[in-house]
């Protein structure tokens, strides 16, 4: 369990991160056509998962932009943005924005959250995921973890492409 704040309130995951180096978990989660989909979405390729809380908020929907930017000049690898939005908000959301660089995946039918250790379990968001990275290479071996200790805040971008080099 991971203490973090939320406007300054602490708030509580429901686990951690998966350790670098070992095997990223498996998953499922929904995408734009309501069909599920796994870590076969990454297809041999590294993987970015940019997890947050909801795509309408501020710090969210600015982690989204910065990473479907991010997303067009990195070969061989797959940004996966997830959050417990219905799908239909993320497609929303994409399409005023025209995000077309990165996967949307929702969490709202699945144990992605508690498979991440990244539900929050107390405080006003308890049930939506918490601000987290995990990328992962080619073969899903976890090559860096980040749980952003205050969710108010953006993720270090800059170290989550560090692991990809």
């Amino acid at each position: 369990m991971a203490t973090l704040l939320h406007r300054g309130v602490p708030v509580h995951s429901i686990g951690d991160l998966p350790p670098v180096g070992s095997t990223l978990p498996a998953f499922t989660l929904t995408g734009s056509d309501m069909e599920d989909f796994g870590p076969e979405v990454a297809a041999g390729r590294r993987i970015v998962l940019n997890i947050f809380p909801s795509v309408d908020t501020g710090v969210c929907a600015m982690s989204v932009r910065r990473f479907n930017e991010l997303a067009a000049g990195l070969a061989d690898t797959v940004v996966l943005c997830v959050s417990a939005d219905l799908p239909y908000a993320q497609a929303r959301f994409c399409g005023a924005e025209g995000i077309g660089n990165v996967v949307m995946g929702s969490s709202f039918r699945s144990g992605f959250g508690e498979a991440f250790g990244v539900t929050q379990v107390d405080g006003r968001n308890r049930g939506l995921l918490t601000r987290a990275v995990v990328v992962a290479d080619a073969d899903g071996t976890v090559l860096y973890t980040e749980h952003v200790e205050n969710i108010s805040t953006e993720p270090d971008y800059d170290a989550a492409l560090a692991a990809l080099a």
